[in-house]
């Protein structure tokens, strides 16, 4: 506006001069009208255009701007995707590097939030944050309660264990304990590799509507709030093994800890928002656009994830 007010007043400071000099009847007379009323247009044109690209900018993404801050649902504890410091209280990673660019595009302040994969839709629904970037994998399922971009990452679930279990496979898993994430795809993406390897009983499986806290035909599972309490579980031997994404197990991987042979269940990691926002198609555009030009690619990079 500010910018747009100085053009208004030099048209307008100009109109004065042409009038002052009307009485001299000389060429200047016709110079100083001409030149106030291409300033005065040039104006009326700069003023036009401010307001298209206002209405442009959609409803949703406008209340952030107006708001001055964007609010992010992330990871504080999976290195190289969202990690915060406990000193400093800084957070680092991939997505967390993703979260600051898409603010740097919208001119605001970033606010991080921490979030678990039980929390995260439920903080984004009430209107806490205006979008997760925390390894929230995209299913089918989740779609319908929530907008998801383009993948940035691919990931794949893996299974973590104690060396001294003697477990190396999915075999090794058969009615054994397995620790998940409350609210996680893990679960059942280990129960669908183990039915498809032919080593449980798959007849009373449905993807739609699996339950690990109900299932155990084969194996069973214990949910936990955070992953470092599953990993706390599998020292103390409560549960056998760990079981989410591998980049998340290569947090908890030690020297007394192994992952079995198989990988499985391909997971591909979404910037989510809420359902039917103006901002999804804004954020879309953008990781389509970093995914193009190689700045997510860098992002993986920096953090050790290709």
């Amino acid at each position: 506006m500010r910018k747009l007010s100085k053009v208004v007043a030099g048209a307008l400071t100009m109109a004065m001069s042409a009038m002052l000099l009307a009485g001299c009847g000389d060429s200047t007379e016709t110079s100083a009208s001409s030149e106030a009323a291409s300033t005065a247009a040039s104006a009326e044109t700069s003023s036009a255009a401010a307001s298209a690209e206002s209405a442009s900018v959609d409803a949703d993404v406008q209340a952030i701007i107006d708001r001055g801050v964007l609010r992010v649902g992330v990871k504080n504890a999976v290195v190289g995707f969202g990690f915060q410091d406990t000193l400093t209280g800084e957070y680092s990673g991939m997505e967390i590097s993703i979260a600051e660019k898409i603010a740097d595009e919208l001119g605001v302040d970033i606010e991080f939030t921490t979030v678990t994969a039980a929390t995260r839709g439920e903080l984004l629904d009430s209107g806490d944050i205006d979008c997760v970037l925390a390894t929230f994998t995209i299913t089918d399922e989740r779609r319908n309660s929530w907008d998801f971009s383009t993948p940035y990452y691919t990931d794949y679930v893996s299974v973590l264990v104690e060396s001294a279990s003697g477990i190396t496979n999915l075999e090794g898993l058969v009615d054994k304990k397995v620790g998940v994430s409350s609210g996680s795809t893990s679960a059942k993406s280990l129960t669908s590799a183990m039915i498809d390897a032919g080593l449980i009983d798959g007849s009373g499986f449905d993807a739609d509507t699996f339950d690990p806290a109900l299932w155990t035909t084969g194996v069973s599972f214990q949910q936990y709030d955070d992953y470092p309490a599953i990993s706390t579980a599998l020292s103390a031997g409560e549960i056998d093994a760990f079981c989410v994404d591998k980049s998340i197990l290569a947090i908890y991987n030690t020297d007394s800890r192994d992952y079995i042979e198989e990988k499985f269940s391909p997971q591909e990691y979404g910037v989510a928002t809420k359902k039917g926002s103006g901002f999804s198609a804004y954020v879309e555009e953008l990781i389509t656009e970093w995914l193009a030009d190689g700045t997510i690619d860098g992002f993986i990079a920096e953090n050790n994830l290709d």
